[in-house]
This record gives structure tokens, C-alpha cells and sequence, in this order.
């Protein structure tokens, strides 16, 4: 989260200047739930786990720069942690960088389809705590580069303000700590949309 605190604050003033020739900037936040292939016997080269379930919490952002095309980011994380094989405490977090295509489906709706890049970090909790030069966690990271597609329709029910049921497919490279190198994310966002002049 120091990581994601550190992005927002460098990153956060381009955006906001950004937004005065942009034709909106959205935020989002929801939740939802992962699914992916279960663990099975026949997976050969990788463990028995499946990363399937758990509420996943998810905070996004857009900026639309030309037409309906634009840039935006996502972070979803699983709300509490798992047991890694019955015995390991675990949390995976899911970040992503896209190009994003959002469509005005009429007055009130929009479609949104992403496709980007990202990584997945999976962090292993110790049980103690151990400090560097800067700051001191109880974790171990197991970090992988990841491909992202995702896709949501947005329904304005409340001038600026609105729900978007959401999908997000998630290929990891190298996913070996798991039975499958992807996962799908479904869930349901509440947003609100800048515009110019807001």
C-alpha cells in the first residue's frame, strides 16, 4: 500500500492538470470476487492452490484525453487473508495500467473495454516483522508481470454518479505458486465522473 500511496502522489498532479483538456476523469470504487481454474492433479509443473474466491476490493480511475479513448489504472486486492497450501498466510493484490475505449451507450449508459499491462504481487506474511533502511513489513513479495482485459457497462442513475457491473481477465506470467497462470475478476462499481468545468 506505501507503493500505491507514493504512485497516487507523484502521479496525482499530472492527472488533475490533465483533466482541464480532457473530456472527463472517472473514479470508481467496488468490489467483487476472483475465479480461476481449480487445482487438479493433472497441472504438472505447478502447485495444488487455486486462487479462486475471497471479496476483493477494487479503487479505479480513468482519463478520457480524445473522443471516447483514454488511459486508466485500476488496484484490486483480496480483503482478508488466505491460507497458502492450509498453512501460509497470503493476500494477492492485482495492479493494472490500460488503454481504455468507454463508448456513450445513449444519456445514461456507457460501455467500457480495457486491455493493458500489470503485475500481480503476491504477498506471503511472515509472522515477524523485518526492517530495512526505509521501512519495516511482515511480508515477503512474490511479484509477476500480467496482461489485463477488462470490460464494464455504466448506467448514471444520479447525474455524475454511477454503477458498473465489471469483468477483468488477468493472465499472469509465471504464475507458478498457482494452478493456473489466469484468473477472472467479476464484481460491481460505484464511480462518480468529472467533466470540464467541473
Amino acid at each position: 500500500m506505501r507503493k500505491l500511496s507514493l504512485t497516487v502522489v507523484l502521479v496525482l498532479p499530472f492527472l488533475t492538470r490533465g483533466t482541464v483538456h480532457a473530456q472527463q476523469f472517472d473514479v470508481a470504487f467496488g468490489v467483487g470476487t476472483l475465479t480461476a481454474p481449480s487445482a487438479s492433479s493433472a497441472s504438472g509443473n505447478h502447485q495444488q492452490v487455486s486462487i479462486t474466491g475471497g471479496a476483493y476490493p477494487v479503487f479505479g480511475a480513468d482519463l478520457l484525453l480524445k473522443r471516447q479513448f483514454g488511459v486508466s489504472g485500476e488496484l484490486a486486492w483480496k480483503a482478508s487473508r488466505n491460507l497458502y497450501a492450509g498453512f501460509q498466510p497470503y493476500r494477492p493484490l492485482f495492479y493494472d495500467l490500460n488503454g481504455i475505449y468507454a463508448p456513450k451507450l445513449g444519456k445514461h449508459a456507457a460501455a467500457e473495454v480495457a486491455a493493458g499491462i500489470g503485475w500481480e504481487s503476491l504477498r506471503f506474511y511472515q509472522g515477524f516483522t523485518s526492517c530495512g533502511a526505509i521501512s519495516c513489513t511482515d511480508f515477503v513479495s512474490s511479484n509477476h508481470f500480467m496482461g489485463h482485459f477488462g470490460a464494464g457497462l455504466r448506467y448514471y442513475f444520479r447525474g455524475h454518479f454511477f454503477v458498473r457491473p465489471e469483468a477483468d481477465l488477468y493472465l499472469v506470467r509465471n504464475n507458478d505458486e498457482f494452478s493456473s497462470p489466469r484468473a477472472t475478476r467479476f464484481g460491481v462499481s460505484l464511480g462518480y465522473t468529472f467533466t470540464p468545468g467541473f
